[in-house]
């Protein structure tokens, strides 16, 4: 059975399971202007607390930018991000890491020299309480946190099967496993929603496979919320229950990817105006 989305009182659209609970992340005439520049413009959007949602569009049509406004990258000219209900507007960076929103790069941030367990653990320590006297002395508060970091790195890994990578360094993973640890490593900090920026990129249809099956795995497992961007569409019309399509930072389409796939904007946004048409 297709999913079906319905409108919330903002006017934004929300899958209709989800119309009797509060959206996980929305915004409403989001947008940033660099100069006399509107980079994105009036970006209105609704996800719920376990949807799979794909946020698609032509090369510069400011997708990045949205990830960069919804994580406090860039602050915005104009408009409204809630986050599980509560304004993100006061907030930085970090803060709004700590609220629930987490997220990748287009390339790989990983800390090349770490091993892959502590790269996972460097997005644990908001969650750390020892104090840094506690943290010298080794005190036992302190290595009770460090063995429940330990757990909490080796579960994640677990979820993918990737223990044995847990003492490699990250510089020494082939590139589809550097992947999967940088989304890991995001998950370490326990957010409401992951932000994907195109986890796709670079690799082989084997791979992508693989990563279809562990977003779903990820969405299951943890009951969060996924946004990505995505330029393979066989991933994007496989996984995603919601698209919202950017052309110029504007939204020129919202639904669900049979209704994105017939919709003449969006045609014309990737493929151009037909001519005669």
């Amino acid at each position: 059975m297709f999913p079906k989305f319905v409108p919330v009182p903002s006017h934004n659209l929300l899958l209709e399971r989800d119309a009797d609970k509060h959206p996980v992340l929305e915004c409403v005439n989001l947008g940033i202007r660099f100069g006399g520049l509107a980079a994105v413009e009036d970006f209105n959007i609704a996800i719920g607390p376990t949807e799979i949602s794909g946020l698609i569009g032509p090369n510069g049509a400011g997708k990045t930018t949205v990830f960069n406004l919804l994580t406090k990258v860039y602050q915005p000219t104009h408009g409204t991000t809630l986050l599980n209900g509560k304004d993100t507007h006061a907030m930085n960076t970090a803060q709004v890491s700590q609220a629930g929103i987490a997220r990748t790069f287009q390339n790989i941030r990983l800390f090349n020299n770490l091993s892959v367990e502590d790269n996972i653990k460097v997005a644990m320590n908001c969650q750390l309480k020892s104090s840094l006297m506690g943290s010298l002395l080794r005190l036992p508060s302190f290595r009770r946190e460090e063995e429940a970091a330990h757990n909490r790195a080796m579960e994640l890994l677990s979820l993918f099967h990737m223990e044995k990578y847990a003492n490699t360094k990250a510089s020494a993973l082939p590139y589809g496993v550097q992947r999967r640890v940088e989304i890991l490593r995001a998950l370490a900090t326990n957010p409401s929603i992951l932000l994907l920026d195109e986890p796709a990129a670079g690799m082989n249809p084997s791979e992508t496979a693989e990563l279809t099956e562990n977003i779903r795995k990820i969405r299951d497992t943890f009951h969060i919320a996924v946004l990505l961007i995505e330029h393979d569409m066989d991933l994007v019309m496989n996984l995603c229950e919601g698209l919202a399509v950017l052309n110029f930072g504007r939204i020129i389409a919202k639904g669900t990817p049979e209704e994105i796939q017939k919709n003449p904007a969006v045609i014309e946004a990737y493929l151009g105006k037909q001519k005669g048409a």
